[in-house]
């Protein structure tokens, strides 16, 4: 996906969507070129911080157990996108709507965006700004949820789009705190983790 459509998928979802579906995008290409980099994004910069503000806003970790926390969020995460396709289309029967796994998929590799990018103010050390960024970060994935499902599976009856809407909204939730819970759990696992030499 070019930068010119994600800038649109801000500034006019509506047409931003429009212009992704008309494109097309085949699914080894969007994960590889959209889900695989922006996906990086949070355990990169998540290392970043860490290894920056160590001691002060993190607990202090050696170098190394933080790129282990940072390649399994990362493996995490690109596990949770294609399974989150799987479940946005069976949450079609909830709409009576029957979308393909591509289409799922599309939805699904998406709408998470505005939440892969909000972990580059991880590097501003501020609680409250990062707060204010994750909470904005949320509001426009679900606006991204909210335009991309009828454009994407085609909804033309409005009441058929909320359910999906409201059903998509509620599994993306339950994954986001999933990843959540996955990050503080491997993190208490690798903190406690004694490799000797390697892991000093």
């Amino acid at each position: 996906m070019s930068p010119r459509n994600i800038f649109l998928l801000f500034a006019s979802p509506a047409k931003g969507w429009s212009n992704l579906v008309q494109s097309k995008p085949s699914i080894h290409r969007l994960y590889m070129l959209h889900v695989m980099p922006f996906a990086l994004i949070p355990p990169l910069m998540g290392y970043l911080a860490a290894s920056k503000y160590s001691g002060e806003f993190f607990p202090a970790m050696s170098s190394s157990k933080l790129i282990l926390i940072a390649v399994i969020f990362f493996i995490v995460e690109l596990i949770v996108v294609p399974a989150m396709a799987v479940i946005v289309r069976q949450l079609g029967e909830v709409a009576e709507v029957h979308p393909s796994y591509h289409d799922a998929f599309v939805l699904a590799a998406v709408a998470p965006t505005p939440l892969w990018l909000a972990p580059v103010f991880l590097l501003v050390p501020s609680v409250l700004l990062n707060l204010a960024v994750i909470s904005m970060a949320m509001m426009a994935a679900a606006g991204f949820i909210y335009y991309g499902i009828p454009a994407v599976f085609g909804l033309k009856e409005e009441g058929h789009a909320m359910l999906m809407f409201g059903a998509v909204l509620i599994a993306g939730v339950v994954a986001w705190g999933f990843l959540m819970v996955s990050t503080l759990v491997v993190w208490g696992s690798v903190q406690n983790l004694q490799f000797g030499v390697l892991m000093s």
